[in-house]
């Protein structure tokens, strides 16, 4: 029996206490020294020193964040304030083959922070230049010291990068234009092997054509991890099932053969042992109704009796939605003729003008666009029923302008800023016209006769001042429910620290919360244990769950404002001076009332604790893998 407890922390009264899937009770939760100490037991009120009265409130168990890049924000605001203010406890970082284990990897020609990180991050390169700076380590161990020490809010659980690994074993170069050696492959596996001991979650790889390089004459390229061929990923997966690790993966999107040829590596019948693997992202694709479908088929079949895998695809709880500053954005990197814009620095306004106004971009430019929206083919047919290739449509009814120095324009769809700028100039509109606008469309947008013309004089007029969003997936919320409860999909892809200006997902375990809300109580308690302890399990870590002795990872929520909220209006754009940049947030103020981590609050009555940040709260969660094969 515990040792009876005569001082108290906190005591957190009349809540209705969610954990670990269990029915929810209303009962008093007492914290001491970090932990939690008493549930639903008398506590005798003189010896506490904090009360709260959660009557009305639902405690649970802090969320997990697990597909995070927080990995260099880190380094500036170990408090990770944007995701605290949402009751996340705990991160995972190092997704998608991007991390710091092996420190700057600087060669003398090439610096793989700035190289990696500035177009996936949206960062500027001066950013990323001062965090390498100020690298002290070099190698997988020494990190994990480091973020030991660091003043960490939340929780963090570090993947092992994949893109690193061949830089670090290969050098810059070769990871990016060869298949590694007999020897260089022996090497990744060792090394991998031994930071897996170490305590790193797993290990991290990407196939999505997304992320590209910001490294001249090295642009036009993905991060190395894209280069890897599918036996140099079986032998690193083979670690990492023989460790009883997590591999974190995306899919090569545009090939359903080789997708389901990677992810039958997760296959226990096929190589012996499941191997643990999540893989992002089960998404409603407005483009593309198959894909959501297609992952969840793939769920089911990977585990099944018959392949044995132990297979979890990730699940966003909002609209996928994907602000771009100009041309610059995420979605724009697997479109050829976009992606060349984003190979531009942020700041070389004149590289993207030069490029906007070459006649063979122009012509090249107009095909894309327009490609499906006019003639006869299997391009309009795939068009028409929604079986694109690219996420983004090219709809410029489905496209807002959020930002402009046209202020008036601003709310607009594309389409309706389109057909103001046609009516003006042929004088069919005349009233609510100003002089300041009309100026405007007689001389940068005289020529313009059609959509393609609009969207490049738009790029060429405003550059990266005109910000813009588009929804390209999930724009059912009933679909994205049915998909966040599918017990063969996990909560994540938040992408939380990543693409700073183009999306802001960091309230997400809230929204997915609301969602789940809606059919009672019993599917409240199923979403919190997959956003709290069955992530955890996932990644092999401690957390996830409030019995007593469990460390106080914990948050207060009120049901009746979570009900009320809505993440899509509470979108703001705020300056970070740790980045010096701006960046996307979300604003879910009153929904959280209390976040606590190891027993420091963190967050309470909407306004941050003067310690996140600057004290240790969070910890370093080093995985302890299930039953490593000798």
């Amino acid at each position: 029996m515990n040792a009876p407890v005569t001082k108290i922390d906190t005591l957190i009264k009349n809540a209705k206490v969610f954990n670990n899937g269990e029915t929810p009770v209303i009962e008093d939760v007492a914290i001491t020294g970090g932990r939690i100490v008493s549930r639903g037991k008398p506590v005798d009120e003189t010896q506490v020193s904090n009360i709260i009265d959660a009557e009305g409130q639902w405690l649970m168990p802090g969320l997990f964040d697990i597909h995070t890049h927080y990995d260099l924000e880190l380094e500036v605001a170990p408090g990770l304030p944007e995701s605290t203010r949402h009751g996340t406890t705990s991160v995972v970082i190092a997704n998608c083959s991007l991390g710091l284990a092996f420190g700057n990897q600087r060669d003398g020609t090439f610096d793989p922070i700035v190289a990696c990180y500035a177009r996936v991050e949206n960062m500027p390169k001066s950013v990323l230049t001062n965090c390498a700076d100020n690298v002290t380590w070099d190698n997988p161990k020494d990190y994990l010291n480091h973020l030991d020490q660091l003043n960490l809010g939340p929780n963090v659980a570090v993947l092992f990068p994949h893109s690193m690994l061949r830089i670090e074993t290969m050098g810059f170069e070769n990871s990016i234009t060869r298949d590694p050696t007999a020897a260089e492959l022996d090497e990744m596996q060792n090394t991998l092997r031994d930071s897996l001991k170490e305590g790193y979650a797993g290990f991290s790889t990407d196939a999505l054509p997304f992320h590209y390089l910001a490294a001249q004459p090295h642009c036009e390229k993905t991060i190395p991890t894209q280069f890897a061929k599918y036996p140099e990923l079986k032998a690193l997966a083979q670690v990492v099932r023989e460790q009883g690790a997590t591999w974190q993966a995306t899919p090569p999107k545009d090939s359903v053969i080789d997708t389901l040829k990677t992810f039958l590596l997760t296959s226990g019948r096929l190589h012996g042992r499941p191997l643990k693997t999540t893989v992002v992202a089960a998404l409603d694709v407005a483009n593309n109704w198959k894909l959501a479908r297609l992952g969840k088929t793939l769920a089911r079949l990977l585990n099944s009796s018959l392949i044995k895998g132990d297979f979890h695809m990730q699940a966003l709880g909002a609209p996928f939605k994907i602000w771009s500053d100009g041309a610059i954005t995420p979605i724009a990197e697997e479109i050829p003729e976009l992606r060349r814009l984003n190979e531009t620095d942020l700041e070389d306004r004149a590289g993207r003008l030069k490029i906007l106004t070459d006649a063979d971009y122009i012509k090249s430019f107009r095909a894309m666009w327009m490609k499906g929206k006019q003639g006869w083919g299997i391009a309009r047919l795939k068009r028409k029923f929604d079986l694109e290739d690219f996420a983004f449509n090219r709809n410029l009814a489905d496209m807002t302008v959020d930002l402009c120095p046209q202020t008036n324009w601003q709310g607009m769809s594309f389409q309706e800023a389109l057909d103001r700028v046609l009516a003006i100039k042929s004088a069919t509109l005349t009233d609510g016209v100003s002089n300041e606008e009309r100026n405007l469309v007689q001389t940068d947008f005289l020529m313009v006769a059609d959509e393609a013309d609009f969207m490049l004089q738009m790029l060429r007029s405003f550059d990266t001042d005109l910000s813009w969003s588009t929804v390209t997936a999930n724009r059912s919320m009933e679909t994205v429910r049915e998909l966040l409860m599918d017990p063969l999909l996990l909560p994540g892809f938040n992408d939380s620290g990543a693409h700073l200006t183009n999306m802001a997902f960091y309230d997400v375990n809230l929204r997915s919360l609301k969602l789940a809300a809606t059919g009672g109580d019993a599917d409240v308690s199923y979403m919190v244990k997959r956003l709290t302890k069955d992530a955890a399990e996932v990644f092999g870590v401690d957390g996830g769950s409030i019995y007593e002795g469990d460390i106080a990872d914990l948050i207060l929520v009120d049901p009746e404002k979570l009900a009320a909220y809505d993440g899509e209006q509470h979108v703001k754009r705020i300056h970070r001076e740790e980045f010096q940049t701006e960046q996307l947030v979300n604003r879910s103020d009153g929904v959280v009332s209390l976040v606590m981590i190891g027993g420091h609050t963190a967050w309470e009555n909407n306004d941050f604790s003067s310690h996140l940040g600057q004290t240790p709260m969070g910890r370093l969660l080093r995985s302890v893998h299930a039953s490593p094969q000798q």
